[in-house]
């Protein structure tokens, strides 16, 4: 199961495409405004479909505007088949096209497939609106400015933004990063998360939440 963001004017498409998809289980965003886009917190889509043809804002500029913002795989829904106009759309940062009209079975087979690949490949960065997860670097940056965080800090958040929207209690994030026999007490990571939130808020985010009796989760 994925979440996956459609774009595109035709509510119909819409329509027809979270049809196709949700048979597949994946939970499905549409929006046929494309001025509505960047008000998402588009980090939590595995996948993006936009279509080129619209109105207000035309695909290939909402893929540069997103495109910096994910990593996820972008695909272009589009009923144009010229060259120049595909060559282009890789350019901008798509990863692939759709060719309208499209098949139930194309559909599925080409979103599932950019799936599994993403599956394989760790990504190595996320993108949180303002704020840059870089996996493999063990670095966290907020408008281009790098936070200090300690190991255990960086690990804390990078745990609750792999599961983002999902509460964790202290108990369940100590045994995430200190393992099952760690010599710490639990109340060790109410202490991280509070001088993690105090870092972070010399930026004026606060992506922590308590989840009052239950735990913590990255919202």
């Amino acid at each position: 199961m994925s979440k996956i963001l459609a774009v595109d004017d035709d509510k119909a498409v819409l329509a027809l495409i979270k049809n196709i998809l949700e048979k597949d289980g994946h939970i499905v965003t549409n929006i046929s405004d494309p001025s509505m886009v960047l008000k998402q917190q588009l980090g939590e889509f595995q996948l993006i479909l936009l279509d080129v043809m619209m109105n207000e804002i035309d695909g290939f500029t909402l893929c540069k505007d997103i495109r910096s913002k994910v990593d996820c795989p972008i695909l272009f829904l589009t009923a144009k088949s010229m060259e120049n106009d595909i060559m282009y759309g890789f350019r901008v940062g798509a990863d692939d096209y759709i060719l309208k009209p499209f098949g139930s079975g194309e559909l599925r087979a080409r979103i599932n497939a950019h799936l599994r690949r993403e599956n394989r490949q760790k990504r190595n960065v996320i993108y949180l609106g303002n704020i840059q997860f870089n996996l493999s670097g063990k670095e966290i940056t907020i408008h281009d400015k790098k936070v200090s965080l300690t190991k255990s800090e960086y690990e804390i958040c990078e745990f609750l933004v792999c599961n983002r929207g999902q509460v964790f209690s202290k108990e369940r994030i100590y045994e995430a990063i200190f393992g099952f026999d760690g010599e710490s007490e639990y109340s060790v990571v109410v202490e991280h998360i509070k001088n993690i939130r105090a870092k972070f808020s010399k930026f004026k985010v606060s992506p922590i939440e308590t989840v009052w009796g239950i735990g913590y989760k990255w919202i």
